[in-house]
């Protein structure tokens, strides 16, 4: 048996946390409300038209939780260049060699479930590994895709001058059939990414017990000082008591 000290780490800023519940609140909403748009129920009312509004009603929680998306993913960019080390742009591009090393680490993990016999806690990412980094990049563009699309197809509707700045994007993609086509298809690309990254969170608090899931409502991860003491980083005067793990099984 071996035993190591664990410290409190401020990883994931309250911006960076408002973020992310925001985005899961609006993709959530976003994807029901859209499904109920691209095929909307048959509902039968003895109501006249004027007084049964409730696909009216989808469409402006579509359109206005599209907005609150919007302004949101503008708003991390902005938090990607005053925020910390784990919410800069730089932690989300491969830049050396041990980020690249960082990333066939998870693949094994990940991946392959593959226990290793050795174990190397520098491998254990303080914010981001390599592997959810570049997955994060991936989600940010198909994010734009829904953004230009999305807004294509509104600004025929709207009267503000936003949406219009979009207004080239259903010419250019060949018509709405094929933007609807791209749109909801993104949906589906968002969706699969939840279940994976949940799954992820969950697998990597069960594996590294190191609070990746409160993480994301209070802000602090549990650290090593073994791999504290391999790369600075901002800590709390907070200690916490030993902890015992087992040895590696060969």
């Amino acid at each position: 048996m071996r035993t190591r000290t664990y410290k409190r780490v401020y990883v994931w800023e309250l911006p960076v946390r408002i973020f992310h519940w925001i985005n899961v609140l609006s993709i959530t909403t976003l994807a029901i409300t859209g499904f109920i748009i691209a095929d909307p129920p048959a509902i039968m009312s003895n109501l006249e038209a004027s007084e049964s509004y409730w696909f009216g009603t989808v469409r402006f929680i579509h359109f206005g939780t599209a907005y609150i998306f919007f302004f949101n993913m503008i708003l991390r960019v902005y938090w990607s260049f005053v925020g910390n080390r784990f919410s800069s742009w730089k932690s989300f591009i491969p830049r050396d060699r041990k980020m690249w090393r960082n990333l066939w680490h998870v693949l094994k993990v990940d991946i392959f479930l593959a226990n290793e016999k050795h174990p190397d806690v520098r491998n254990i990412s303080v914010g981001h590994n390599t592997m959810a980094a570049l997955s994060y990049v991936a989600l940010f563009l198909i994010a734009l895709v829904q953004v230009f699309t999305g807004f294509g197809l509104y600004s025929s509707m709207s009267g503000w001058w936003l949406p219009k700045l979009f207004a080239w994007v259903v010419p250019f993609l060949g018509g709405d059939f094929m933007v609807r086509t791209i749109h909801h298809s993104a949906t589906w690309l968002f969706i699969l990414f939840t279940l994976i990254h949940v799954y992820l969170v969950f697998y990597h608090d069960w594996l590294e017990g190191r609070g990746e899931v409160s993480s994301m409502f209070g802000g602090y991860k549990f650290i090593s000082r073994e791999r504290l003491s391999k790369k600075k980083v901002n800590i709390t005067n907070v200690e916490l008591p030993e902890e015992t793990e087992p040895e590696s099984v060969n």
